[in-house]
This record gives C-alpha cells, sequence and structure tokens, in this order.
C-alpha cells in the first residue's frame, strides 16, 4: 500500500524546502490532459479553490471544462457526507469537451470528501488528504465503520497524508489572526501542493486572491502565505516524486475568456440587446441555480441594463412582459419550480404575442427536489406546460460557453417572430465553466425588431407580415398607433376582444403557425460524423460534450456511429426526419425518464427510438455511454 507517513515532517520545512541531490531531482511528466477535484466541507472554499486553479489554467492556455457539485443546504452538519462540496476540473491541451468521469488528483478534505468521491477517482490517482481531520470522531461523521487509512481500500492510490490544518495554523500565526478566519483558509494549502505537482504559477493564483479579497488586504495576504506553504510542502515530500505538465493550446488564437453558463447567458443578453437597438430589461425572483444570472446583470447598469428583483415569479415576468410591451428585450430567469408559476402569465405573453425571453435552468426535481443537481426534466413543460393552445419556441444550449450563442438567438428569435422563446439551459451548464472566444458585438447575426416607426393609418395590431407571420411592435405613446392588449381572445386583424368561435380557431392555428414557421429561419440539424451508418444516438441541450466524446471514441474504432445533438426542439429542424432515415437504430439520451423521445416519438411515428435515461443528478460519464452504444452495435452486427 503506497501510503506516505509525511506527517511527522517539522515545521521549519514549510518555510525552507530541501535542497535535494540530482540522483533525487524529481521528473516533470508531460500530460495531455488531467481531471483534479477537489473536496471538502461547504466551509471549506472547495468552490474557490476550483475557480482559483481553472483561471490559473485559463491563463497559461490550457483549455478546461468544469462542474461545481455542491449540496443544497446552506450549511449541512460539518463532516457528514450531506455536506461535501466538490469541483471538479478537466484541464488539457487539446479541446476538452467534459469535465472527465474519474478523477487522476482528488484532494479530500476529511472522510465525508473521501467516502463520498471515491467512485470518481481513478486506480493509481494521487489522493490528497488533510491527515488532522482523520480520526475517529470525524470516521463517525462519514459512516465509516473501519479506518479507511488501515483498511486496505486505498491500495493501488498515492495517498498523501498532509497535516494541512496543522500547517496552515503555524504560517497564519505571524499575522494574528484568529482561529477561525486562519481556518479558513486552509483551502490554499491544498491549491498550493497542486500549484507545485502541475507546474501552474503561483503568480496567477496570488493575483486570484488579491482580486477576490481585494476589500479585505490582510485575508489576501493570508491565503497567499498559506498557497506559497502549499507549494513549498509539495517540493519536500517524498510522496509526490514528480511533476505534470500540460502543454498550452497551440491551435487555438485569440482572445478568451473562463465562462460559467449563467455569466454567458448574460452576455449574450446584453449582446442582442446592443445589436437589436432594444434596452434590456430583466425581472426575476432569485433561485438556485439561475440567480447568478440576475447578479450579473445587475452589475451592467453603466450598460443600460434594467434588472428588477421581484417579489415573487409571478411579479417577476409580468414585469417583463410589460416592459416588452413597451418595447424592451425582456427577460425572466427561473429554475423548473419558478417556470410552472410562470406558466399563465407566459400564455399571456402568446396571446398578445410579445418577444419574451425565459430562461429556465434545469434541476432535478419534482417539487423543490434537488436544487444544486442538473437535470433535463423541464422539456414537456416547456412544451406543452400551459392552459389551452400556447405555443412558444423552444431552444436549448449545449454547453456553458455555449449558452451565448442561444440566449443572443433566443432573443433574435423573440423580437423578429414576435412570441415568447423558452431557453432551456441546466446546473451542469450554468455552474460548469469553459473557455469562450471573445467576439466582436458586429460580428453577431443581425437582429431587426418589426417596429412600427412612423405613424401609419393602415395600422392594426394583428395585421401580419406574410412571411414570418409575427405582427408589428408598436409602441405606448406613438401617436396614431393606440391599441388594445390583453388577455382575452383577439379579433384576426384588429385585436379587438372577440368571443367568435370560428376566429378563435383562426387565431388559434395562426399562433401555432407562426411558431412552426421559425423553422425557415434555424439552421439545419448537424451530424458529427457520417450521415449514414448503424447508430445515430440523439441527444439534446447540455448532455453535448459527453455524448459527443463517447461517439467519437467509437468512432476511431473503427464503428458506425454518428451523434445529432439537438438545439432547436421546438420547431424541430426541417432535415430532422431525412437524419434519421440514414441509420438502422437510434438510441435518445437524456438526462430524464425519456422526454425528448416522447416528443419525438409524437412527432415522427415512423421512427424506432431506444432510450438510455439516467437521472441520479449527474451528468452521464463517456464510460456508461460507450457501453451502452457496444451493446446497440453490437446488437445491429448480429
Amino acid at each position: 500500500m503506497n501510503v506516505s507517513l509525511i506527517n511527522d515532517i517539522t515545521l521549519p520545512l514549510i518555510f525552507k524546502p530541501l535542497k535535494m541531490s540530482t540522483e533525487t531531482k524529481k521528473k516533470t511528466i508531460k500530460l495531455k490532459d488531467v481531471v483534479v477535484k477537489f473536496a471538502g466541507d461547504s466551509g471549506d472554499g472547495m468552490q474557490l479553490s476550483g475557480t482559483q486553479f481553472s483561471d490559473t489554467s485559463a491563463f497559461v492556455g490550457n483549455d478546461l471544462s468544469t462542474f461545481p457539485d455542491y449540496p443544497s443546504e446552506i450549511r449541512a452538519p460539518q463532516g457528514t457526507m450531506a455536506g461535501v462540496s466538490g469541483f471538479q476540473v478537466h484541464i488539457g491541451y487539446k479541446e476538452v469537451k467534459t469535465p472527465g468521469d474519474q478523477a487522476d488528483v482528488l484532494v479530500a478534505m476529511n472522510p465525508a470528501a473521501l467516502k463520498a468521491n471515491m467512485r470518481w477517482v481513478k486506480k493509481g490517482a494521487t489522493i490528497i488528504i488533510d491527515i488532522d481531520n482523520f480520526d475517529s470522531r470525524h470516521y463517525k461523521r462519514a459512516g465509516y465503520i473501519e479506518d479507511p487509512l488501515e483498511d486496505d481500500s486505498l491500495d493501488g492510490y498515492n495517498v498523501v497524508k498532509a497535516p494541512i490544518s496543522t500547517l496552515n495554523l503555524a504560517t497564519t500565526k505571524e499575522l494574528g489572526l484568529d482561529s477561525k478566519t486562519a481556518e479558513k483558509t486552509k483551502n490554499q494549502f491544498a491549491v498550493g501542493i497542486l500549484y507545485w505537482l502541475l507546474e501552474r504559477d503561483l503568480n496567477f493564483g496570488e493575483q486570484f486572491l488579491d482580486e477576490k479579497f481585494a476589500s479585505k488586504p490582510l485575508l489576501a495576504k493570508a491565503n497567499k502565505l498559506v498557497l506559497r506553504a502549499g507549494y513549498d510542502y509539495a517540493e519536500t515530500i517524498e510522496a509526490l516524486r514528480s511533476r505534470f505538465m500540460i502543454l498550452p493550446t497551440k491551435d487555438r488564437k485569440g482572445k478568451f475568456r473562463n465562462f460559467t453558463g449563467n455569466i454567458a447567458v448574460a452576455w449574450g443578453l446584453m449582446a442582442a440587446s446592443e445589436r437589436s437597438g432594444r434596452p434590456l430589461f430583466l425581472g426575476s425572483y432569485p433561485i438556485t441555480p439561475a440567480t447568478e444570472i440576475l447578479q450579473e446583470l445587475a452589475k451592467r447598469k453603466h450598460l443600460g441594463v434594467k434588472t428588477f428583483q421581484a417579489e415573487d415569479e409571478l411579479a417577476g415576468i409580468n414585469s417583463a412582459i410589460g416592459a416588452s410591451f413597451a418595447g424592451n428585450l425582456a427577460v425572466t430567469t427561473t429554475s423548473g419550480p419558478g417556470l410552472a408559476l410562470k406558466s399563465e402569465a407566459i400564455g399571456l405573453a402568446v396571446i398578445t404575442e410579445l418577444p419574451l425571453v425565459i430562461i429556465d435552468v434545469q434541476r432535478g426535481g419534482p417539487s423543490t427536489g434537488l436544487p444544486t443537481k442538473t437535470e433535463q426534466g423541464d422539456l414537456l413543460q416547456a412544451l406543452f406546460g400551459r392552459n389551452g393552445e400556447s405555443p412558444t419556441v423552444v431552444i436549448a444550449a449545449s454547453t456553458p460557453a455555449d449558452c451565448f450563442r442561444y440566449s443572443y438567438m433566443a432573443s433574435k428569435i423573440a423580437i423578429e417572430h414576435m412570441t415568447p422563446v423558452i431557453l432551456l439551459t441546466d446546473g451542469y451548464l450554468a455552474n460548469g465553466s469553459e473557455l469562450w472566444k471573445l467576439k466582436k458585438v458586429s460580428s453577431l447575426p443581425r437582429i431587426d425588431p418589426p417596429m412600427v416607426e412612423d405613424y401609419d393609418p393602415d395600422y392594426q395590431p394583428y395585421k401580419r407580415n406574410y412571411k414570418k407571420l409575427n405582427r408589428y411592435w408598436a409602441l405606448p405613446g406613438q401617436k396614431g398607433l393606440r391599441h388594445r392588449i390583453g388577455s382575452l381572445e383577439k379579433e384576426d386583424v384588429t385585436g379587438d376582444v372577440s368571443h367568435d368561435p370560428l376566429n378563435h380557431e383562426k387565431m388559434v392555428r395562426l399562433r401555432e403557425k407562426k411558431v412552426q414557421r421559425v423553422a425557415n429561419y434555424i439552421p439545419e440539424q448537424k451530424v458529427f460524423g457520417e450521415k449514414t451508418g448503424d447508430l445515430l444516438v440523439v441527444g439534446w441541450g447540455g448532455t453535448y460534450g459527453s455524448l459527443l466524446s463517447a461517439v467519437q471514441e467509437l468512432q476511431e474504432k473503427g464503428n458506425k456511429i454518428s451523434l445529432a445533438q439537438f438545439n432547436y426542439i421546438k420547431p424541430l429542424p426541417k432535415n430532422t426526419r431525412e437524419i434519421f432515415k440514414g441509420f438502422k437504430k437510434i438510441v435518445v439520451c437524456e438526462l430524464n425518464l425519456g422526454q425528448f423521445a416522447l416528443y419525438l416519438r409524437a412527432r415522427l411515428p415512423e421512427f424506432e427510438l431506444i432510450q438510455y435515461n439516467k437521472i441520479q443528478g449527474l451528468p452521464f460519464m463517456i464510460s456508461e455511454l460507450k457501453r451502452k452504444f457496444k451493446k446497440i452495435l453490437k446488437e445491429v452486427k448480429s
């Protein structure tokens, strides 16, 4: 069992590293990629550590993908499985599509963090633990019966038993911090070890801390001291005999930013506002995991963004509808429970034919469900979850950075077609991050609002563009363009209240036809791989990275397998049926019980669809997808 008893090292080694002879000098090994996971109590700073390490990796030119995984309880009982917070980052010198299946390096700050994550760690991985927390009291809280360091369960792993808490307190002692404040810096000791292990530049880590604690210089100084102490410590210990280097990505040029999906959504909305000339208004009620969009846009008053933190979900969406009536690019953000509450108001936007972007950051359900875990459980609600015939456009983003593109496109479609658009992201996309290449707003597709610019004696509120079937957008206060808006059925063209049965059927069909005509203005569905073959993998939204990675690995082995990852769901791309015809088998993969498969069967009943579903609050793993696809391919060949 390769467990190093390094907790006996004396404290002076923190501050004065050992000089090693040429025979014992540690070597550097170059890697294509590496997966690191930070795990500890929700108060141990694991999210901060992961973000810091990710930003540093981005600065040195690595591609990356991250997956924060934290508990829904604000402060679960300390040291318990319920309170474990994790942050996984996958860095590489070529394009990285997923946060990785299993970790090459795990930082476990207590026994609960170790127990919760052992199934997500590769055999032979390096596990760095805070040995100060590995005692009988902590074992009991984590639910261990035997000491995991002595029961052979860690055989085959390189376990680094570092006295992080003890050395952290010794490092910060000179600053006169109270023990509680000093303890909060211990995550930086673990980060320092990782900086040494993966040859990260400490200057980037220190800059991150200076910015994070700009208003608290003493706390910034303490964290930087501990960061360097961890780095120096790693240089001295025998358990870490090698360092690893991931070379910068060479084939990606330009300026990049490390974006979470929520931040990307906010920036996409701001870009759409500038490109369309319509001021941006967000009316929302805070809800996990969508709140960060509201927070990001609230910082942008200097760009003319207006935000309203409403008292509830109804006030949020109704304020947005009012802003749309007044000529704004109007947005409301929520998660599944909030989307349910907004359903009647979405119907109001449908019948008034006003542009509105509704962003649903999906999480585990039903009811309050799993607030901090990811799921694709809201698709049917987005498609059908309203009273009456209430059609909306539904689209979905695929990656964290991709959220920029699809929040922009949701805005473009809503404005140009005068309709509500529901954009589906999820907790994995919202909190995860990846590199996004900065774009000029002028390079983005045009957005042409169908405004009524001047007095028009022939203006009628429901007179339509014959191609798109959208009505025109007249604003309150425009001379001669006074018109009625409300929730009662409209008479065609005039917009007067109408209870005529034939008119009602006509308006219902017009509204549905308008949404279906959006298919003429969206891209055709793309296929990753050959357009014919044995197996077509179908996914939608945030499962893209895992599905594409699994498919590409099987393609490299000579399998006739391709991927169709859908972003436009209602309406479906016009070439969907043609794509499906080219494959012997079709498997639909979703993080739900089969909602997209159900929708596809309704729209394309001639195709037999296989389902592969996962509902664990976690993304797909590449390994489990490959197992499923291999089984289907074997059946096709036999």
